[in-house]
C-alpha cells in the first residue's frame, strides 16, 4: 500500500484519507461470538475504534460510541453496526472531562441495559521535534485523554460489570519503543499498559479481565492529522511486512480478548505491530 504525502486538521476524517482505510466493511464476518453483550468504545467512530464497532456488531454486540465532534464519520459507523442489525448510539463529547465519563457509563447502562465490554480507545498525540516546543497545556491534555479518562470511565464501569466482563485498553507499541517527538503521547502508551497489568490484578477476584492491545502502524485519521506531511509518506514501510496495517488487521485481536475464547486472558499486553518485536 502507498501512502503519498498529506495533511489534515486535527482530529482527522476517514474522507479525507488517501487511500482510504479497511475497517472491514465488507471482509469480516461474525460468528456469534459476543451475542447480545453490551459494549461502550471511545473513539469508536473512526479507526481502530471503528474496526472494532463493526466486528463486534457483526459478532453480535450492542454498542454506544463515544467521540469528539467526528459526526459524519461517526454516522458512518453507525450505518455499518446498524446493518449488522445491532443497537447504536452515539454521544459525543470530550474525556477530559470526568463527568462525561461517568455520563457515557451510565448512559451505556441506561440504553443498552447494561455494560458487559468497555473498550478505552481514543487517544491524542501530536509530534514535536523538540522538549522545548511541548507546549504545557498539550503534554496535560494528552494525559488526560489517553490515560486520566480511562481512570474515569474503568472506576465508573467495573462497579456494574458482571463476572465475565471486560475492558481493553489500546495502547501501542510506543509503550515499548517510543518514539521521540511522540513524548506524551508515548509516554501515556506506556502508562496504560502498565495500568492494564495492574487494574487486572486489582479487579480479577469479581472476574473481570483487563487487557491491552499495543498497534504498531496503523492506517487511520490521527496519522495525517498528527505528524509532518513528509513523515506520512509511505507511512509503516519500515515495519518487517514493509507496509502499515489496516483498522480491520487489529480488530481482530479485540474479538479474540473480548470473547469468553480468552476467559484465561487478563493483565496481557497483545502486540499488532507488522512484526516490530516487542519485549
Amino acid at each position: 500500500m502507498h501512502i503519498p504525502s498529506q495533511k489534515q486538521d486535527i482530529p482527522g476524517t476517514e474522507r479525507e484519507l488517501v487511500p482510504q482505510a479497511d475497517h472491514g466493511e465488507t471482509s469480516y464476518k461474525g460468528s456469534g461470538k459476543l451475542t447480545g453483550k453490551k459494549v461502550l468504545i471511545t473513539g469508536g467512530d473512526s479507526g481502530i475504534g471503528r474496526a472494532v464497532a463493526i466486528a463486534f456488531a457483526r459478532e453480535g454486540a450492542d454498542i454506544l460510541i463515544s467521540y469528539l465532534n467526528e459526526h459524519e464519520d461517526a454516522e458512518q459507523t453507525r450505518h455499518w453496526v446498524k446493518e449488522a442489525g445491532r443497537q447504536c448510539v452515539l454521544v459525543p463529547g470530550d474525556l477530559v472531562d470526568p463527568a462525561h465519563c461517568r455520563d457515557l457509563i451510565s448512559r451505556t447502562i441506561k440504553e443498552l441495559g447494561g455494560i458487559d465490554i468497555l473498550v478505552n480507545n481514543a487517544a491524542y498525540q501530536m509530534s514535536r521535534a523538540s522538549l522545548e516546543e511541548i507546549p504545557d497545556e498539550e503534554w496535560d491534555y494528552t494525559f488526560q485523554v489517553n490515560i486520566t479518562a480511562m481512570f474515569h470511565l474503568c472506576k465508573a464501569a467495573v462497579p456494574h460489570m458482571k463476572r465475565g466482563a471486560n475492558i481493553i485498553n489500546t495502547s501501542s507499541i510506543n509503550s515499548d519503543k517510543p518514539r521521540p517527538d511522540l513524548l506524551p503521547y508515548a509516554a501515556t502508551k506506556g502508562a496504560i499498559a502498565n495500568f492494564t497489568a495492574g487494574l487486572a490484578g486489582l479487579v480479577a477476584d469479581r472476574g473481570i479481565r483487563v487487557n491491552c492491545v499495543a498497534p504498531g502502524p496503523i492506517w487511520t485519521p490521527l496519522i495525517p492529522a498528527t505528524l509532518p506531511a513528509d513523515d506520512v509518506k509511505d507511512f509503516g514501510s519500515q515495519t518487517p511486512l514493509g507496509r502499515a496495517g489496516q483498522p480491520i488487521e487489529v480488530a481482530a485481536v479485540f474479538v479474540f480478548l473480548a470473547s469468553d475464547e480468552a476467559s484465561y486472558v487478563t493483565g496481557a499486553r497483545y502486540a499488532v505491530t507488522g512484526g516490530t518485536p516487542m519485549l
